[in-house]
């Protein structure tokens, strides 16, 4: 089912979740273990994201470099359809733009279409740790905006290959990244806004926003997104806070704020899981108001450790 379907029949707030594939070797168990701890909270969808493959160049004794695979977390493709087989829960696969070509995003959506899996995420994705600033692929999409024009061309029947007739009309609904605290490579809001407007226009039929601490702002966001015409479903993107490193770490990564108040808290406190309670007490009055304004569905990032979200969810869903 679509993610707009899911919304559009829903009679409150639904829940959803954000898992990362396990590296490259381990098993597919460590997702099930983070799945089975939630089902009890009936999610409606299960984002997967996608990492590209990282690389360091190795010097040779001759002074030429080989470049070597460093990192990687896997099969996207394949978590969302094991999702959907064992557990009858639609799954979001995130496609980026970062290390695909245009022809390599073609055929993971044909991939995706022949699974049965009705979602995506299109994100441009982050630029590699060797990169000062995000690199496309050659012959890739550069933006977002980009990604999600080829895939509104596929669901009009339109392939890479002109000559094709008669192709195949996919039915993807399409998610796009909403930024409250704006994009971290957007020189302003404004400019941030004008762009996710075009990616609406362009097909985006919901958004989901980065992690945040501070309501106000999720809740300026989204108005300011209506003043601009941007009128489809902003689904909240949630984060409790876990270590005192991410104090620094959050902000750094994902250009976001942490209101003084909730910094103060986790600042005083004597190891992480103290750290960890103040995190889950201030997701669960974060929920209890988007819940109050009605947001449509609440969307935890686990970052592959579910126990907080558990446990808020607990207290919001019981």
């Amino acid at each position: 089912m679509k993610i707009i379907e899911h919304i559009n029949k829903a009679k409150g707030t639904l829940f959803s979740f954000e898992i990362l594939p396990p590296l490259k070797g381990e098993s597919i168990n460590s997702i099930y273990n983070a799945i089975d701890g939630l089902l009890e909270f009936n999610p409606s969808f299960i984002d997967v994201t996608y990492h590209r493959q990282e690389y360091i160049l190795k010097k040779r004794k001759d002074g030429s470099f080989d470049r070597i695979a460093t990192k990687k977390r896997p099969g996207t493709v394949a978590i969302c359809a094991a999702i959907q087989n064992k557990y009858n829960i639609d799954a979001v696969p995130h496609l980026i733009c970062g290390g695909f070509t245009k022809e390599d995003t073609e055929n993971a959506l044909i991939d995706l279409h022949f699974l049965g899996i009705d979602n995506v995420l299109a994100l441009r994705g982050d630029a590699l740790r060797t990169e000062r600033s995000f690199v496309p692929e050659e012959a890739g999409n550069s933006n977002a905006l980009e990604l999600i024009h080829q895939i509104e061309n596929m669901n009009s029947g339109i392939y890479l290959d002109e000559e094709l007739s008669n192709a195949h009309v996919t039915d993807f609904c399409v998610g796009s990244a909403g930024y409250p605290e704006k994009h971290a490579d957007a020189p302003n809001k404004h400019s941030d806004m004008k762009f996710l407007k075009r990616k609406v226009a362009a097909g985006a039929e919901f958004i989901i926003t980065q992690m945040f601490f501070d309501n106000k702002g999720f809740f300026e966001f989204v108005d300011a997104c209506r003043e601009n015409g941007i009128n489809v479903p902003i689904i909240p993107g949630i984060k409790p806070i876990a270590t005192k490193k991410q104090l620094q770490v959050l902000p750094n990564v994902f250009n976001i704020e942490i209101p003084v108040e909730l910094s103060n808290k986790v600042e005083a406190c004597a190891n992480n899981g103290e750290v960890r309670q103040i995190g889950i007490d201030w997701a669960i009055n974060q929920c209890k108001e988007l819940i109050e304004a009605k947001v449509p569905v609440l969307h935890f990032y686990t970052m592959g450790k579910v126990s907080s979200t558990k446990a808020i969810c607990s207290e919001i869903f019981k």
